[in-house]
């Protein structure tokens, strides 16, 4: 029985090779192309029945990450900030200026004030006549930049 399995394989798989390898007749009616796209063809059905079975499946690679194991946190009390060594206390100026910063310009028509704490309102500066004169006038705008 194993010698009639064998002689049955051994054909089915020689019997295509003769086939194939004999030589063919000369023809002249120009079919290469189409005979070519056939065996093509044919070979590609072929190799999509018979290569699942034949080649073997591909491995599938899956990645786990190593884990990482952090030390569980410490936690503190609040640090206490205290006037000890290494902190100098700001000395405080009255209205927040110092002694020599001006606050008042004043001119011989009026005086410009500066206004505001900085903090809450911003700084800005005022005129204040002094009687009989307006505030001086306020210079022209300079010329657009000419464009083409």
């Amino acid at each position: 029985m194993r010698r009639l399995i064998a002689l049955t394989a051994a054909v089915a798989l020689a019997l295509p090779l003769i086939i194939g390898f004999s030589p063919t007749p000369a023809r002249a009616d120009n079919d290469t192309a189409t005979n070519v796209a056939l065996g093509l063809a044919a070979f590609a059905v072929f190799h999509q029945l018979v290569g699942p079975y034949v080649a073997p499946p591909p491995v599938r690679v899956v990645y786990r990450p190593v884990p990482v194991y952090r030390e569980v946190p410490v936690y503190r009390e609040v640090p206490v900030y205290r006037n000890g060594h290494g902190y100098k206390k700001v000395p405080a100026y009255p209205n927040g200026y110092p002694h020599g910063y001006k606050k008042v310009v004043p001119y011989p028509h009026g005086r410009y004030e500066l206004r505001g704490d900085g903090h809450h309102q911003g700084h800005r500066w005022v005129w204040i006549p002094s009687g009989r004169h307006s505030a001086p006038p306020v210079p022209p705008l300079p010329p657009p930049p000419f464009r083409r």
